[in-house]
């Protein structure tokens, strides 16, 4: 399975977890799965997919983490770290700065997706030479999201045959 195929499974999960909205009319809906009555100005928890249909009409105020906020402690966390030691993030925490983000104004988006860029880099490096020098153990496991964990494994795997072109298979 690919990291894109990965992310997309562990998305649908994130998109069905529920978060708190603000209503910003009365508003009653009922569909198949989905029933909600509220009054203006109520707080509720939904089905964030419902959040997002509702907040992209202006229905909704999503109460959600700052992922600004957590993605500038990951990269400071990240920097203080060594060569060789990665700071611990959340398994789902590129899911979560995703959407985060495509939900931002275009200006907005810049400056958090060159903040985001920094981190990956950062934390790309680390991966490479962590996957290179040593097996995947359960405190690194814990550290990685899931793209990264799918990241560690395939440069893994590749430095392994690459060896192996050049050296010859182990007996």
């Amino acid at each position: 399975m690919d990291i894109s195929e990965l992310a997309q499974i562990h998305s649908i999960g994130y998109y069905l977890q529920d978060v708190k909205v603000s209503f910003s009319y009365d508003l009653k809906v009922d569909a198949p799965e989905v029933s909600i009555e509220a009054k203006h100005g109520e707080i509720l928890s939904i089905p964030r997919w419902v959040a997002n249909v509702l907040s992209s009409e202006k229905l909704v105020d999503v109460q959600d983490t700052d992922m600004i906020v957590a993605l500038k402690q990951a990269v400071v966390k990240e920097n203080v770290q060594g060569d060789f030691d990665l700071s611990t993030l959340e398994s789902d925490f590129y899911i979560k700065i995703g959407a985060y983000v495509r939900r931002l104004p275009q200006q907005d988006r810049d400056k958090v997706e060159s903040m985001l860029n920094s981190l990956i880099r950062k934390r790309q490096g680390k991966i490479v030479r962590l996957a290179d020098s040593s097996k995947m153990t359960s405190e690194l496991a814990k550290k990685l999201t899931i793209e990264e964990r799918v990241l560690f494994d395939n440069i893994r795997y590749k430095s392994g045959e690459f060896k192996n072109q050049i050296i010859g298979e182990k007996k």
